[in-house]
């Protein structure tokens, strides 16, 4: 009988996976199992140009249409939820039967972590599907009174798109340096800066006491003594990876599917990829778990390889992030654990700025907010963990370039 790989997670890092395992001449069966009905679909613009744009579009856009995956040899089991795994009959355990595999690949992604204690109420909403940004999108009104709890990408991004479509926004979060593991804390709070530059009113060091639901709205109480009167609340404070179905497997599971540098899990011949996988980096030393769409996709790529059965690689990425607030874009090389972060170009209270993380006598990252052409200009430099002395002189040059051209 024919291998067979089954892939459980039709995100971007799974597509990835079920595409890398046949152009890496896999010829044995490949399934795709997704718990949603739509095919896989991109999920960053969900809070940004989906809520943006027009209103009448009815399904998400595909990446590969029905045709292509099938002229690629891939088995669609779309609308199928995955109960377990179980490694001694090596079958994936769905919600209408057994699936059998050879080797599988685990990319069932994160959910969203609801607000402990909010009551059961259609105005509070979470964002992680099609159908959770098609429920959002029908309440965000011009004038509609806007609470978004959390000030990490997704609810920035959120309270972004509902400031455009001319919402009351208000953004309230619990620590008191935003994106501070992302960004680190000084730069994390230069980025909400722009929130308040736009118009957002912000409540840092505060938290979501209760939410009391009235006839005309909510009436959000906050730590800080303030009552918010709104119409809705939109919730963005994080996402758990999805792994409870894997209770029992023998798949280790640490904030994440434990996996070695080439993405192998406990389970042998079982690999992960994307939100849900947590692998041993290299560079950093210790294991880590990334969320973001580079992720996804290169090491969906990997994944896929491996299940092919191509050689162990260790997964040593460049680390990139952005994300779209107020018309300006916020881009993220590398790591922000670092020793120190240096403004190399711009000021962050114009709201433009280049800076970079040094960390011993190395540079780990650099972060560019409203200068979208510089980014990449650096990734060499840090995907070298380049002395830091090589990375000022090239931001010096960078600078000259910039102020003779203008």
């Amino acid at each position: 009988m024919a291998e067979r790989i089954v892939v459980v997670g039709a995100s971007l890092a799974g597509l990835r996976a079920a595409e890398s395992a046949r152009k890496s001449g896999f010829t044995g069966e490949v399934v795709l199992v997704g718990a949603e009905e739509h095919l896989p679909y991109d999920r960053p613009p969900l809070s940004k140009a989906f809520l943006t744009g027009p209103s009448d579009v009815r399904s998400p856009e595909p990446f590969r249409t029905r045709r292509q995956l099938a002229e690629l040899g891939v088995e669609l089991r779309l609308g199928r939820r995955a109960l377990g795994l179980d490694a001694a009959s090596r079958s994936v355990v769905l919600d209408d039967g057994e699936l059998p595999f050879d080797r599988a690949v685990i990319a069932t992604g994160a959910y969203a972590r609801p607000l402990p204690g909010a009551t059961d109420d259609d105005r509070i909403h979470l964002l992680r599907t099609w159908d959770d940004a098609v429920r959002l999108r029908s309440r965000l009104r011009p004038d509609a009174r806007v609470l978004v709890v959390g000030a990490g990408f997704i609810g920035s991004e959120i309270a972004s798109s509902a400031l455009s479509l001319g919402c009351e926004v208000t953004v309230v979060e619990a620590g008191q340096w935003p994106l501070e593991r992302a960004l680190g804390a000084e730069m994390g709070l230069a980025c909400v800066e722009l929130h308040r530059r736009a118009g957002v009113a912000v409540h840092l060091g505060t938290a979501v006491h209760n939410i009391e639901p009235h006839d005309d709205g909510l009436t959000a109480r906050l730590s800080n003594g303030v009552s918010l009167a709104v119409d809705l609340v939109v919730v963005g404070i994080g996402a758990s990876p999805n792994t409870a179905w894997l209770d029992g497997s023998g798949v280790a599971v640490e904030d994440g599917a434990v996996c070695d540098a080439g993405l192998e899990t406990t389970v042998p011949g079982v690999f992960a990829a994307g939100d849900v996988a947590r692998w041993h980096d290299p560079a950093a030393g210790h294991t880590v778990r990334l969320e973001n769409w580079t992720n996804a996709a290169e090491q969906g790529a990997l994944a896929g390889r491996r299940a092919a059965g191509m050689p162990s690689t260790p997964y040593a990425p460049v680390a990139y992030f952005w994300s779209d607030w107020h018309s300006t874009r916020i881009q993220m090389l590398g790591t922000s654990a670092a020793d120190e972060v240096v403004v190399l170009d711009g000021n962050p209270a114009d709201g433009e700025w280049v800076a970079a993380y040094r960390r011993g006598d190395r540079v780990v990252g650099v972060l560019s907010v409203a200068r979208p052409s510089e980014t990449m200009k650096y990734r060499r430099l840090v995907a070298s963990r380049a002395p830091w002395s090589d990375l000022l002189a090239f931001a010096k040059e960078r600078v000259a370039r910039r102020l003779a051209v203008n």
